[in-house]
């Protein structure tokens, strides 16, 4: 414990977001820089508990009290080798993650918690100006070849450990760039990808192959898959998203989340001037209170719409935690994200009734009203709360109900479970010899560390059913479910 009277004398100072007026001009990261000397004593508040709840918040199993230590005492690159030995992307956690390991801090049960995520994103920061992350290239060769399908963070994670340990690995993905939802997922301002640039770049140096523009079960077959590769890992992720089937829903100007989002990658990656669909001028509704929501929200922000709403049919969130959501869960509390401080309506417990179109056909505006839950749990409107809101586009931002289940999966043959996702045993594999999955595509829709933490998981699963053995670590089980 570096401070014992850290947690006392220091209160809790996070990072400061870069003015609204000024981060609306362009797409870079929201915050601020933040002071090493600050960073230093917010790691001091750590107070090294005897059981460390922060572990159990976060499935990668991350050394927090560790690497806490080792900053307060200006260890900063022993503390990036900790941050590491759990965790092959401590950048995309560091801005991604909702931090749920924050939530289970011990501080946190009667104070403000530890400033985990920041800690964490400062310190591979350093490492990589320091020139401390390095390609870790394997010692020995296997001969054994895996495919990995799916190139978002499970796939990637499951790729760096099986390339590490001597296996050739190979990684597909179907869109134009490597990165999955990393790259045309998530906007520029949340996370740029030249974080994601240089760590592909230590991963091709360490051995890993990437075809992108690859459509595994067409490009590719089922069977050439199995014939060319002595292992798959399915890590595709949950892309078959929730629709709205409201009436009107075919009107022109209604589009799902992730046929909006990408586009203001591409042009960020200088690929088109700019998107084909665009928020530019018009009012904007979001169908949806998520991070996705958020970010379609930040987007149309910077593509400059007339005005933007977002819906959510749930209540309006309590402003702390509830006895419903004791400690150390992470609470489903109201949240400000950087997005929602830049404008914008937020209106709960409300539901899409009608997508309304002008005599062109296209959309003009949305009919809502008001919702309430009954005896059963089932949402039923308020007479008289109906109203009408104008919108020239409507992004559905509802969430995703498991894997596409097209040409690939029905091929290979894999059993699909309970859930829509697929069934895996308890190393990871599905029903199909030497086929594992990981990632979204077996838990269903869940946040950035746990895709991270399934395909290190998966990997050990991998490496014992082609060796015999292994050294890799196996943070969770397929059967693991987030503290709620």
């Amino acid at each position: 414990m570096g401070d014992p009277k850290g947690f006392l004398t220091t209160p809790r100072q996070g990072p400061t977001r870069r003015p609204v007026d000024l981060r609306l001009l362009d797409w870079k990261e929201v915050y601020e820089d933040f002071s090493r000397d600050t960073l230093e004593k917010q790691a001091g508040r750590c107070m090294n508990c005897g059981i460390p709840f922060c572990h159990q918040g976060c499935p990668l199993g991350n050394l927090i009290p560790e690497w806490n230590d080792l900053v307060y005492r200006k260890d900063w690159r022993t503390a990036s080798e900790r941050l590491h030995a759990t965790n092959n992307f401590p950048e995309f956690t560091g801005t991604l993650c909702p931090a749920p390991c924050e939530a289970a801090c011990v501080l946190a049960i009667n104070d403000d918690a530890v400033t985990i995520k920041q800690v964490e994103i400062e310190i591979i920061d350093r490492a990589w100006d320091e020139g401390w992350v390095t390609p870790q290239k394997p010692v020995t060769k296997t001969g054994k070849k895996v495919a990995v399908v799916g190139s978002g963070p499970a796939g990637l994670a499951a790729a760096q450990q099986l390339t590490r340990v001597g296996h050739d690995v190979v990684v597909f993905e179907r869109a134009d760039r490597i990165g999955g939802l990393l790259r045309y997922g998530i906007p520029e301002f949340k996370m740029e990808k030249s974080r994601l640039d240089r760590r592909l770049t230590q991963m091709r140096e360490e051995g890993t192959l990437f075809r992108a523009s690859v459509d595994v079960g067409t490009d590719i077959t089922a069977e050439q898959l199995r014939a060319d590769f002595d292992a798959v890992v399915l890590a595709g992720g949950a892309t078959a998203w929730r629709d709205l089937p409201a009436k009107g829903r075919e009107v022109e100007g209604v589009y799902q989340a992730m046929e909006f989002l990408p586009w203001a990658n591409h042009v960020q990656q200088g690929d088109i001037d700019a998107p084909p669909i665009s928020a530019e001028g018009k009012h904007v509704v979001i169908i949806g209170g998520g991070d996705t929501g958020a970010d379609c929200l930040g987007t149309s922000h910077r593509q400059g719409a007339a005005s933007v709403t977002q819906l959510e049919i749930m209540p309006t969130p309590p402003e702390k935690r509830t006895a419903g959501m004791p400690w150390p869960t992470y609470p489903m509390v109201y949240r400000v994200s950087s997005a929602h401080e830049e404008g914008g309506e937020r209106l709960f417990s409300v539901n899409t009734t009608e997508f309304l179109a002008d005599d062109e056909g296209k959309l003009r505006a949305i009919r809502i009203v008001e919702v309430q839950r009954d005896a059963d749990g089932r949402f039923v409107p308020i007479e008289g709360t109906e109203q009408e809101l104008p919108a020239q586009l409507v992004l559905l931002a509802m969430g995703f109900v498991g894997p596409e289940k097209g040409k690939l999966l029905t091929d290979l043959g894999v059993e699909i479970d309970g859930r829509g996702n697929v069934a895996r045993d308890e190393q990871f594999m599905t029903s199909v010899d030497g086929v594992f999955s990981a990632g979204d595509m077996g838990r269903g829709q869940s946040l950035i560390v746990w895709a991270i933490a399934e395909g290190r998981a998966a990997a050990a699963g991998v490496d014992a059913y082609l060796t015999g053995r292994t050294v890799l670590p196996r943070p969770i089980e397929p059967t693991d479910r987030p503290i709620a």
